[in-house]
């Protein structure tokens, strides 16, 4: 019987997550099934343990349940502490562990495409999980400054501290920065057509990455391509991260050739 893997979240209908998971199977000789669980955030402990039950060999978690999901785990690993959210959840000798590949998926992406952040002023759009894994990450790498731009300021500061949490209004008002992050859904599924900010604010920076990977080119990766900014999608972001857990789950080491084959194959079936 084939292991059970597969991606628990809010409205699951964009994911290319099955096809990324079923080109690793096949290379790594890996009998697995990847699936689908969309599941509302009240079901979300039930679907957790009923994983569990069942027998999952492992399950990545995406929005909106990222942050939420580490009360019903056993085990957090220190890098998802620190970043404060889970995107992988390992079942071993019947005991949940949660894990953050985010992070790495990130890191790989920006080593792709030979992105420093070092020295730079970084901006983040969100403060949702994923955003978690950036600020991270970008923490982590020696940034000169970095902002955060949230909805609601008062509830945020709650969970991120020590950092600069600015508006949708003040984000304006950035010029000459490096790089801005969209770590938000804006621009995905129902989404598409709208941008977190305008063309006015994107022109402000000189590289925009936009953690979406569906639509290729969102309207404001569209905003930072008439600017000529150098601008990057979540495609190998999401290769990477994905491969990560593979490794976690199976307890395999998979090279980069594989990755950039994967990112290869994946793109050419968009």
């Amino acid at each position: 019987m084939s292991d059970i893997y597969g991606l628990l979240g809010g409205k699951l209908g964009h994911s290319i997550s099955p096809s990324i998971h079923s080109i690793i199977f096949n290379e790594l000789n890996i009998d697995g099934c990847y699936h689908l669980f969309e599941v509302k955030k009240e079901n979300l402990k039930d679907a957790v343990h009923g994983l569990l039950a069942l027998g999952a060999k492992g399950v990545n978690v995406t929005i909106p349940h990222k942050v939420s999901v580490m009360e019903y785990i056993d085990e957090v690993s220190k890098e998802a502490k620190d970043i404060g959210a889970v995107n992988t959840i390992y079942f071993k000798d019947g005991k949940t562990i949660g894990y953050n590949t985010d992070y790495y998926g990130f890191k790989m992406m920006l080593i792709k495409n030979k992105i420093e952040i070092e020295g730079k002023r970084v901006c983040i759009l969100g403060t949702g999980g994923a955003a978690r894994g950036v600020l991270q990450y970008v923490l982590d790498n020696g940034a000169k400054d970095i902002k955060i731009v949230s909805r609601d300021i008062e509830k945020c500061k709650r969970g991120i501290k020590g950092i600069d949490l600015i508006s949708y209004e003040d984000v304006k008002r950035l010029k000459d920065w490096d790089i801005i992050i969209n770590c938000t859904p804006c621009g995905m599924s129902v989404n598409i057509g709208y941008s977190p900010v305008s063309m006015d604010t994107v022109k402000n920076f000189n590289v925009a990455i936009d953690l979406i990977y569906n639509p290729k080119q969102t309207l404001f990766l569209k905003y930072a391509d008439e600017a000529k900014l150098k601008w990057v999608n979540g495609l190998y972001m999401l290769v990477g991260q994905a491969v990560c857990a593979e490794e976690i789950w199976n307890s395999v080491d998979i090279s980069k050739d594989i990755v950039d084959k994967i990112y290869k194959k994946i793109l050419c079936d968009f």
